[in-house]
């Protein structure tokens, strides 16, 4: 396990010096948070659970700990489409405002993590690598990341977990420990379900087309992305992709096992 993240290490480093040399050029895109290298996240609280108001405008992290943040600027002109946010392999959409700022609430892993963010147009790119050293908090074990591809739209996470713990946006943190970090209804998403001590045994995916802005025939792509054992060997990631044609529609995007 010790050079399992002597080896996560030695990437980060590696990592963060080659970004620095390749994308020199898109210094037009900054990330304010978070910052490269080393840190410890020891004492800051960085949970699921963010502060949102409904009806929702954008996500909401006023209050968040920097630890827990990703927040920049990207200065293309395009802001009708959303920008393209990676976290540690896992895409999903970044809504960005009207003066190119974006932020967005997630909780880090310890050791390494990458985050890199582009605009829309591809033509900015900026990616940032850190090495977070607090080993004493758990680490999400399983996420589940639901993110879509229109506007003015709503869909919303539903996961039931094996003990029958169903979270939602009206049930967003259940005993075993499974949280929804945020009810997107603006469009995009992404909404995340996180578990650091997940259930083992089946659980069941869904995706609500909870609304459409008045537009009943407002076709949109729902993305949802499927990590296990984040940060350790035996990491796993799948992502299913299915449209959904109505609002009122419920569908099952996938059931799988845990472990």
């Amino acid at each position: 396990m010790i050079k399992f993240y002597q080896k996560r290490l030695i990437i980060c480093i590696a990592g963060s010096l080659l970004a620095g040399f390749q994308l020199s050029a898109s210094a037009d895109a900054t990330i304010e948070l978070p910052r490269g290298g080393w840190r410890n996240s020891g004492g800051e609280a960085s949970g699921f659970k963010q502060p949102v108001h409904y009806p929702a405008s954008s996500v909401n992290t006023e209050g968040q700990s920097e630890m827990a943040l990703i927040k920049g600027r990207i200065s293309t002109s395009n802001k009708k489409k959303p920008g393209k946010l990676i976290v540690n392999g896992a895409a999903m959409p970044l809504a960005i405002g009207e003066s190119g700022e974006f932020s967005r609430p997630y909780s880090f892993s310890s050791g390494s993590n990458n985050v890199e963010v582009r605009s829309p147009d591809g033509t900015e790119v900026k990616r940032v690598q850190f090495y977070d050293t607090n080993t004493s908090r758990p680490n999400p074990r399983l996420r589940v990341v639901l993110s879509w591809d229109s506007d003015g739209t709503d869909l919303d996470l539903h996961v039931v977990s094996p003990d029958g713990q169903h979270v939602f946006y009206g049930n967003r943190v259940v005993d075993n420990g499974g949280a929804l970090d945020v009810d997107v209804t603006t469009g995009y998403g992404p909404e995340i379900y996180a578990s650091t001590a997940p259930p083992k045994g089946t659980y069941h995916v869904y995706v609500n087309y909870y609304g459409s802005g008045g537009d009943d025939k407002k076709l949109t792509i729902a993305r949802v992305a499927i990590i296990s054992q984040e940060g350790t060997l035996a990491e796993k990631q799948q992502s299913f992709q299915v449209p959904m044609r109505k609002p009122g529609e419920l569908t099952l995007v996938k059931s799988f096992t845990y472990p």
